[in-house]
């Protein structure tokens, strides 16, 4: 069985395309480990040939790989103007078995020696599908099904491609170190980053026994749901239960989640330098909690230097739970294990919170001894 792989935006990188079509390459082997796979590379399209037996394994690492546009289950054909018509009526008659309609042909020759031009395969091809599969009618403006038709070193006609992640390949930006609670965001904050083809890493706070270790086994499910699509997930458990106790007892409690999260940065920044990833990202939205208004957000990033990437910063909650809905995160999200930045929530919390004043709230706590022992107790899991 041969699949048909269309390159997005990689194509447009120049001098770099190179670079970016290896990490790809070896991205989609990584994701076909275990399946008998070739994969070839001709001008903008993959080609993977694989026994039937992995068809399946197959098709999920194409919904998984970041970098492609889409693909199809593609016929192979001489390069004559009979075979390739012959293909299309083959192609047309799956599409009469699935009960479709109306179908349009496109074609694309680039090799130009064959005797065809782009019009007169359209043209060949439909009138041939019409005579022999008379269920089907023609429909350009809006057809249930597309017979696409490619001239290249061998002609190839599939129909109804599958749209891809689109992107650029994981590996292609570095790393960055994700907060990953338990929610519904973060999760879709690291997919997002790693469409843009960053490596992710994780980090998470678990205050055990204030928070159960159901909550931390949720997260690690989230992590390895979002490694399926970032070619893997290095999680880091800190717990951060003194941390927490301590700004509990000495901090004015409007100012607990604010300074609790100073405090996570503070820790996720360290942690980043010493798992080599160049920013951090967040699942943060603009206003949707009181601790990501203007003002409380430039107070959680007030302790440290490194870049903070916030990719759902202006999505609204329904756009994002599509998402995780998409990606497969959204039934683990839900489950109703509470993550440590629910507990000793301030019923009143300060919404405009200002940074000089944050700053020395942060230091009156003194501590910066707690944050430094657990990052250097901290657990990691490869996922």
């Amino acid at each position: 069985m041969t699949y048909l792989l269309k390159l997005g935006e990689l194509t447009l990188k120049g001098g770099n395309r190179g670079e970016f079509e290896k990490v790809l390459k070896r991205n989609l082997r990584a994701l076909l480990k275990g399946a008998t796979a070739k994969i070839s590379v001709t001008n903008g399209r993959y080609f993977v040939d694989v026994p039937e037996e992995h068809a399946e394994q197959a098709e999920r690492a194409f919904f998984r790989l970041f970098g492609i546009t889409g693909w199809a289950l593609t016929q192979v054909s001489d390069k004559t103007v009979d075979a390739v018509i012959d293909a299309c009526i083959e192609e047309a008659h799956i599409l009469e078995r699935k009960n479709i309609k109306t179908f349009k042909i496109e074609a694309r020759r680039a090799d130009k020696s064959f005797p065809l031009d782009s019009y007169g395969i359209m043209a060949s091809a439909g009138r041939a599908v019409l005579e022999n599969v008379p269920a089907l009618k023609v429909n350009i403006k809006m057809p249930e099904a597309v017979i696409s038709v490619e001239i290249r070193e061998k002609a190839y006609v599939y129909s109804n491609s599958v749209k891809g992640l689109r992107g650029l390949p994981v590996g292609t930006a570095g790393r960055g170190l994700l907060l990953l609670s338990g929610g519904i965001d973060s999760p879709v904050a690291g997919f997002l980053m790693a469409g843009r083809g960053m490596g992710i890493d994780a980090v998470h706070f678990h205050a055990y026994p204030f928070t159960s270790d159901e909550a931390r086994q949720k997260v690690a499910k989230l992590a390895e749901i979002l490694g399926g699509y970032t070619m893997g997930v290095r999680l880091h458990i800190i717990r951060f239960t003194d941390i927490q106790t301590r700004i509990k007892e000495c901090a004015p409690f409007p100012w607990t989640t604010v300074l609790l999260r100073m405090a996570m940065m503070k820790a996720a920044e360290n942690t980043a330098r010493r798992c080599g990833a160049k920013c951090i990202i967040t699942g943060e939205s603009l206003s949707q909690v009181a601790s990501q208004t203007v003002e409380n957000i430039a107070c959680t990033q007030s302790l440290i230097s490194m870049t903070v990437f916030r990719p759902l910063i202006g999505m609204d909650k329904e756009s994002i739970v599509r998402i995780a809905e998409k990606i497969g995160t959204y039934k683990t999200s839900i489950l109703p294990y509470e993550d440590c930045c629910m507990l000793f929530s301030p019923e009143h919390p300060i919404l405009r919170g200002d940074v000089k004043e944050a700053l020395t709230l942060f230091e009156k706590l003194d501590i910066d001894g707690l944050i430094k022992r657990s990052i250097e107790e901290r657990v990691m899991y490869r996922l």
